[in-house]
């Protein structure tokens, strides 16, 4: 049986990325844990961005499986929208990688990381926004710029789950739920 050399490298990768983040894994620490020479992931990828950019790859398309698997088909657009945010503001916060890139990002700064993150916000993004998109011509909310209420909607969730819980008890999902139509479908208005 034939060794996949290229998924024993981006395996190796995502592992030594995860632990040691984009700037402390080397080359060598990857061909290290892949037990393989640093020629061979040469003979893969260019240089450790290509690497990184691959293993980033592979993040995003875990995240579209996981919006995938949030969306029912008897749910409107919106519960759809609110399960996948859910499930992706999860699995950001909980997924290794993406959990460490974060941190990178915000501690280090590091140009690549920056990138990447930037990559999975544009991606969650655009997977509100074509809900978004969807809801309107299903009638369930007026005419609006998707673009920009798909921004409001993650700005208001990540609000909800991360920064709430940085003081408070975490919000469960229902509440999560509730408060997001309260404020953004149904407003705070008695009139």
């Amino acid at each position: 049986m034939a060794v996949d050399r290229r998924k024993l490298i981006l395996d190796a990768a995502m592992q030594s990325f995860s632990h040691f983040g984009y700037k402390a894994t080397t080359m060598d620490l990857v061909s290290k844990s892949a037990n393989v020479g640093k020629g061979t992931i040469y003979t893969f990828f260019k240089t450790k961005e290509d690497l990184f950019r691959e293993v980033v790859g592979m993040v995003i398309l875990e995240m579209n499986l996981e919006a995938e698997n949030a969306i029912k088909s008897d749910n409107t657009a919106l519960e759809n929208a609110h399960a996948i945010l859910c499930r992706l503001l999860k699995f950001r916060k909980t997924h290794q990688l993406t959990a460490k890139l974060i941190m990178e990002a915000r501690e280090i700064g590091t140009p690549a990381v920056l990138e990447a993150v930037d990559e999975f916000e544009e991606h969650l993004l655009q997977a509100i926004s074509t809900k978004v998109e969807r809801a309107v011509k299903m009638k369930e909310i007026r005419e609006c710029d998707p673009d920009l209420t798909a921004f409001v909607i993650v700005k208001m969730y990540k609000a909800l789950i991360f920064d709430w819980e940085e003081k408070h008890e975490p919000l469960a999902e229902g509440q999560i739920a509730n408060y997001f139509k309260l404020y953004l479908f149904e407003g705070l208005s008695n009139a």
